[in-house]
């Protein structure tokens, strides 16, 4: 009775995972071309060689670093919140996620052999990806049924229901 009840909470807490999984991998590339794109090549190269001398447990340092800097955004953003400016706080709060994402992908990538290198975070880092497969794989047969709900080839009310709008809709464009 308690597994059914906590179903949907698990299902939720999985699809935050993989949309966080899904920033993570396609702000990372964004946020790599735009730090090439930025003509400061000595000083990008001079931070990659710091990071080098550093030890494993100072990198974690260097890593945690953009989630303090990008705290007064999420504070200002939440102020904004209590200040009924929902449109600002929203974008304010949409723009500290994906640039706290994109620099903490960046860095992590830059940071990655040497955070490493500790057993705890080695072993951290595995059991991470190992929730993430098994979020995908929790959240898999939801994505097939929406895709088969969509594709108007799932049985069922909502299915039909549908297909009945999406017939509406051709005659609509065909009576145009």
């Amino acid at each position: 009775m308690l597994r059914r009840l906590l179903q949907p909470f698990w299902v939720l807490l999985a699809i935050i995972f993989l949309i966080e999984a899904w920033l993570w991998d396609h702000l990372e590339p964004i946020v790599a071309r735009i730090v090439a794109a930025i003509p400061l090549r000595a000083s990008k190269q001079w931070l990659a060689a710091r990071i080098d001398t550093l030890s494993p447990a100072m990198t974690l340092i260097v890593f945690i670093v953009p989630v303090v800097l990008l705290f007064p955004l999420k504070l200002v953003g939440m102020w904004l919140l209590m200040h009924h400016h929902w449109t600002s706080a929203i974008a304010t709060i949409v723009f500290g996620k994906f640039l706290g994402v994109g620099v903490t992908a960046f860095i992590f990538d830059v940071t990655r052999p040497k955070l490493l290198q500790m057993p705890w975070f080695a072993r951290v880092y595995g059991a991470v990806l190992a929730l993430r497969l098994k979020a995908a794989a929790l959240v898999e047969p939801i994505k097939q049924r929406i895709n088969e709900i969509i594709g108007g080839s799932a049985d069922g009310w909502s299915a039909r229901v549908l297909r009945l709008i999406l017939r509406f809709r051709r005659s609509v464009q065909q009576a145009r």
